[in-house]
């Protein structure tokens, strides 16, 4: 079993979380829209969309970002991928009915409607960090390991 291991930098976590919440807060006031990335996403995909040249900015605004920051030296992660592409379609489809499900992202209830102090994002988001809690132990320790294999 591989063994993951992060390095944590309080000062770039601390950036980081004032650039999300400096974007949520404008796009809030900018145009009374709420920043959860799955309904930004899904506006793109709809074939009548309204207001579809903010949308795009933003998600091309998640893209450049961590491009940008390449450019100034900033070092870009390398994703360790599960070994099978099944697990990589099967996690995505399962995160995609989840998002449908619960009405929302992470972002849109964790960031946004936390921030509101809105009861269903407040007990959405409770939900979604159970959930990954209970799945990561489910897959380190109840089912003989990791998935992700070095």
């Amino acid at each position: 079993m591989t063994e993951f291991t992060t390095e944590f930098t309080p000062l770039t976590a601390l950036f980081g979380g004032a650039l999300i919440g400096l974007s949520t807060v404008l796009l809030m006031l900018l145009t009374g829209r709420v920043a959860g990335i799955s309904g930004i996403l899904g506006g793109c995909l709809m074939l009548r969309t309204t207001y579809l040249n903010w949308r795009l900015a933003f998600l091309a605004g998640l893209v450049a970002a961590p491009l940008l920051g390449a450019l100034f030296g900033f070092a870009l992660p390398v994703p360790q991928m599960p070994a099978s592409w099944g697990v990589i379609v099967g996690a995505g489809l399962l995160v995609g009915f989840g998002t449908r499900l619960g009405g929302g992202c992470t972002s849109g209830h964790g960031v946004c409607g936390i921030a509101r102090l809105s009861p269903r994002s407040i007990v959405a988001t409770v939900i979604f960090v159970a959930t990954a809690i209970t799945v990561v132990f489910l897959v380190r320790h109840g089912f003989g390991g990791s998935p992700w294999r070095s």
